[in-house]
């Protein structure tokens, strides 16, 4: 039997995954790098304009230890170092490379022997490459590697479940590149010490599920789990739940019950890092919707306008209405198709008028469904009314800072209230607060 957690839901209407295998992409013109692709302080520029830089060559380095560098993923000149339009919705600092059309590629790092590496070189060479979290939240690869000494890391596990409905990234990925993904997974434990290896895979993927059965067979320390299919089944806190029967505590880190969760493709990533020395230069992302003409799966370079992006996939429909960066569940509506493809951007959702919500939100009716279905087991239509009241003790007594934003409760919310909306601005009153009062 598959194993899920409580509440969620099964399936939300979305359009369907592109099939097909991913397709890669040419190298873009001109390239938009946003110095933040990642939670934590922003890269600092290590180029100025004029600079002639290769694919691979630092273009900003980490700005502490929570934080990562960015690489060119072009060859060319620095044309700017100014603000630009950023998938989060606002401008920010980023450097425009202009193209030459040579691709010429800069000398890679230090490639280690995935079989003795020592963890401290490992999490060198991760942090260097400047891998985050592919699964869409950006989180330093590195950090979470790097557990105070007083804690003990026994499992790491994958992710795989890719349960935002329309995307298809990740299940290529374990498709087409299931021994890499394995390699990245052994790494990652080495680097941690731990024990234990899960691939959690949701199982209406079966094809991803039998090709890591079969990269992973003959390593005893790893084991393929099958989940059902069920939305949020790829959240870190289900995952560790569901795969290990561990609860991390309220306002709790994987870490504080000994396991570490990775993003498949940020398994890749990091196999790739360490075995041959590359940068993190390029993302598979999903372009998908109802005013998607040729939806598909594709490798592109980061700072590849989202336009361009959209283009190969035949193009958005006359009718195109809104475009989402990320998933159809979590995703961020745009402004402009003129932002870049960050390491963040798991997927392009374009969508048709009649498919964009217009119901105007009514009072809650106090029907409970959002309690329910909460798979973090909050209050969400309390949370809400405690955020829109900055009522903000009472938001943190119950809870607020462990929403996880899924977007549930506003999915099966028949008053039709932006919940995740009032949960965002409340999570970020509380650390506001909390951090004015340690100053």
């Amino acid at each position: 039997m598959s194993k899920t957690f409580r509440g969620g839901i099964c399936r939300p209407s979305a359009p369907p995954r592109p099939g097909g295998p991913i397709r890669t992409a040419e190298p873009p013109a001109r390239a938009i790098l946003p110095l933040s692709q990642h939670v934590g302080t922003p890269a600092k520029p290590v180029v100025v304009v004029g600079d002639v830089v290769r694919v691979g060559t630092k273009i900003a380095e980490a700005e502490g230890f929570v934080s990562a560098p960015v690489h060119a993923s072009i060859s060319g000149r620095v044309r700017a170092i100014a603000d630009f339009p950023h998938p989060a919705g606002c401008l920010m600092p980023a450097i425009e490379i202009e193209g030459d059309g040579k691709d010429e590629a800069a000398a890679c790092s230090t490639r280690l022997d995935l079989s003795s590496a020592e963890p401290a070189a490992v999490r060198n060479a991760i942090w260097e490459a400047g891998i985050v979290g592919l699964g869409g939240a950006g989180f330093p690869t590195h950090v979470k590697l790097s557990p105070p000494a007083a804690i003990k890391i026994d499992t790491v596990i994958l992710n795989g479940a890719e349960c935002e409905p329309s995307l298809a990234g990740d299940r290529r990925m374990m498709v087409e590149h299931a021994e890499t993904i394995v390699e990245g997974l052994l790494v990652m434990m080495r680097a941690v010490g731990a024990r234990w290896g899960y691939i959690g895979i949701e199982r209406n993927k079966r094809d991803a599920i039998r090709r890591m059965r079969e990269a992973s067979a003959g390593e005893g320390a790893l084991r393929v789990v099958e989940l059902a299919t069920k939305y949020p089944q790829g959240a870190e806190k289900m995952l560790i739940k569901v795969i290990t029967g561990r609860e991390v505590p309220r306002e709790g880190l994987p870490m504080d019950v000994g396991s570490v969760v990775q993003n498949v493709s940020t398994s890749a990533a990091v196999a790739e890092a360490v075995k041959y020395g590359k940068p993190l230069l390029s993302r598979v992302v999903t372009v998908a919707g109802s005013a998607a003409r040729s939806p598909g799966v594709f490798r592109v370079r980061l700072g590849t306008p989202v336009r361009d992006l959209i283009g190969l996939a035949g193009g958005a429909r006359d009718d195109c209405a809104r475009i989402v960066i990320g998933g159809p569940m979590t995703g961020v509506a745009q402004l402009t198709a003129d932002v870049p493809v960050i390491k963040t951007t798991i997927g392009v959702i374009l969508l048709r008028e009649k498919d964009v919500p217009t119901d105007q939100a009514g009072p809650c009716i106090r029907c409970g469904r959002c309690v329910e279905r909460c798979p973090m087991r909050l209050m969400p239509n309390d949370l809400a009314r405690f955020a829109e009241r900055a009522r903000l003790d009472e938001a943190t007594s119950y809870g607020i800072l462990d929403c996880i934003e899924c977007g549930v409760c506003a999915y099966v919310c028949p008053a039709k209230i932006d919940l995740v909306r009032w949960m965002r601005l409340g999570k970020a009153a509380v650390t506001a607060a909390g951090q004015a009062g340690k100053a």
